[in-house]
């Protein structure tokens, strides 16, 4: 059996990689390292094989807790923790520069303590900046870090620590850069959950600026086997950008979901934009596409069919995680917002 260290495993993007590798790679082993913090859920490990799965409760940031759970002959890490929520991150971006720096820097020094053969560092194409509208360009691997938000910063910092891992330890260490995922199990602070949940609720649906900002979605199963195939097939050293050459503006998702939902777009309200609010992203995957040999499965109309399906059909795991903490933050950020909130300002 093949060991690996998964971190930040209970959440969205983590826990879906955990599913897909438990139902597709056969002799792989996880030992799933997690916090636990606001983002990270239990319930999205629901069900899967305990046999090949152990879950560690701690903190990427602990040095001791870190060291002792990573496993003997141990093969890979793969550091999905991170706080990862831009609005979030205006609030206060010490949590930010925490976990995805500082953890970063933990792992990679546990990595080089057990003798871990690859470290697998997930991050964002938030680090690339923002592209001008209709301007045909697109974020490749050589394009510069010039991150706008506390949090594209914190994920650039990580990516500049893997990097000196490497240079000056001689960590073996790929870097993924993806575009906004969406999929079952997504925290609904983020756009498609948290649309698919007010819409369903006949609540207001808050839509920052004009709505035209435009984001590069990729279903999160495709995503996870584009992590899995970085780790097979990467080159040492090198980064990967993922998309599915799919971008969307934001005002079009929100219509899409409530025409799938039968609701009607006077729920939509726009709201004051968001500080810094990039416009635009756009991957070129052509490197992961010609060295990793992957390429997207799931288009968009089957993925945001399945995806709010599964939101009808799980609506008390909606509704537990937005009580309490959750309710209150969701308040802070848009209850002013939606009080002023306006018509199109198209």
């Amino acid at each position: 059996m093949t060991t690996i260290f998964i971190t930040g495993g209970a959440g969205f993007i983590a826990s879906a990689f955990v599913r897909l590798l438990l139902a597709e790679q056969p002799d792989v082993r996880i030992v799933n390292y997690d916090a636990l913090t606001y983002a990270g859920n239990l319930e999205n490990l629901t069900g899967v094989d305990e046999v090949r799965h152990v879950f560690v409760k701690g903190d990427i940031c602990d040095r001791t807790s870190v060291t002792s759970a990573v496993p003997e002959n141990c093969e890979a890490i793969f550091n999905f923790a991170a706080e990862s929520h831009v609005d979030r991150s205006i609030l206060s971006a010490d949590e930010f520069l925490r976990t995805n720096v500082i953890g970063t820097q933990v792992l990679l020094d546990a990595a080089r303590a057990k003798g871990v053969r690859r470290f697998v560092q997930i991050s964002t194409d938030e680090v690339m900046g923002s592209l001008p509208d209709n301007s045909g360009l697109f974020f490749s691997e050589d394009s510069p870090l010039r991150p706008n938000s506390p949090y594209a910063a914190s994920k650039a910092a990580a990516e500049f620590v893997v990097r000196a891992a490497r240079e000056t330890h001689g960590v073996d260490a790929v870097i993924t850069r993806c575009g906004n995922n969406y999929g079952p199990r997504q925290f609904p602070e983020k756009l498609i959950p948290l649309m698919i949940a007010n819409a369903m609720n006949d609540q207001p649906l808050p839509v920052y600026g004009d709505g035209r900002n435009v984001r590069d979605w990729i279903h999160v199963d495709d995503h996870c086997r584009a992590i899995w195939l970085a780790y097979e097939k990467g080159a040492p050293g090198e980064a990967y950008n993922i998309g599915a050459r799919n971008e969307r503006e934001n005002i079009d998702v929100v219509r899409s979901i409530l025409n799938a939902l039968g609701k009607p777009e006077s729920l939509i309200k726009y709201v004051e934009d968001r500080l810094g609010h990039d416009r635009r992203y756009a991957i070129d995957p052509s490197k992961a596409e010609t060295e990793l040999g992957w390429t997207p499965r799931i288009t968009w109309e089957a993925g945001l069919a399945s995806t709010i399906d599964w939101y009808r059909e799980n609506q008390t795991w909606v509704e537990h995680i937005r009580s309490g903490d959750y309710r209150a933050y969701y308040d802070r950020m848009y209850g002013a917002r939606l009080n002023a909130s306006g018509s199109n300002p198209a």
